[in-house]
Formats: structure tokens, C-alpha cells, sequence
């Protein structure tokens, strides 16, 4: 997601979110990932329930039209830009 976040910064916006786990955890998955697009703490897990996420790893994908698509599971490179380009 890092090389995608930096590769489609243009046409995308990135933004991890933790659900569980203490903040040293967190900063360490940060920093061990080099990770630069904005990462942010849900304990309470508002987040992944807003989008109907039960665990992750999982992407909820955000269209400028307000609808919201939701994979469940790791994706490669090939499925994170084909995502990309049909949210437009």
C-alpha cells in the first residue's frame, strides 16, 4: 500500500487505520513498513464498523460519489490499481 500511496498520491488518498493493539505496536508497524500516507488508531473500532470490516487485513474503498467498496483479505499490486482505477 505504501508504494501505491506513493505512486497514486495523485489520483488516491491513503490513510491506514490500527484497530487493536498498544500505540508501541502501532509506531513500530509504522516505522518497520516506512509507511507516509497518514495512519490513524481505532481501539474502539468506529472505523472498521462504519465500513462493515470484521479484521484485518481488509480495504475499504471510498468513491467520490460516497459508495463504499470493501475487500476483505491482502491484495497484491495488480488488484490495489485495477481498485483504484474503477473508483475514478
Amino acid at each position: 500500500v505504501e508504494e501505491a500511496s506513493q505512486r497514486l498520491g495523485e489520483s488516491a488518498n491513503f490513510v491506514g487505520v490500527a484497530w487493536t493493539g498498544s500505540d508501541d505496536d502501532f509506531q513500530w508497524f509504522i516505522d518497520e513498513h516506512g509507511l507516509t500516507f497518514p495512519q490513524i488508531s481505532d481501539d474502539p473500532g468506529e472505523v472498521y464498523n462504519r465500513f462493515g470490516i470484521a479484521y484485518q487485513p481488509a480495504m475499504a474503498v471510498v468513491r467520490a460519489d460516497g459508495s463504499v467498496e470493501t475487500v476483505a483479505g491482502a491484495i497484491d499490486g495488480a488488484l490495489l490499481d485495477q481498485i483504484v482505477a474503477e473508483a475514478g
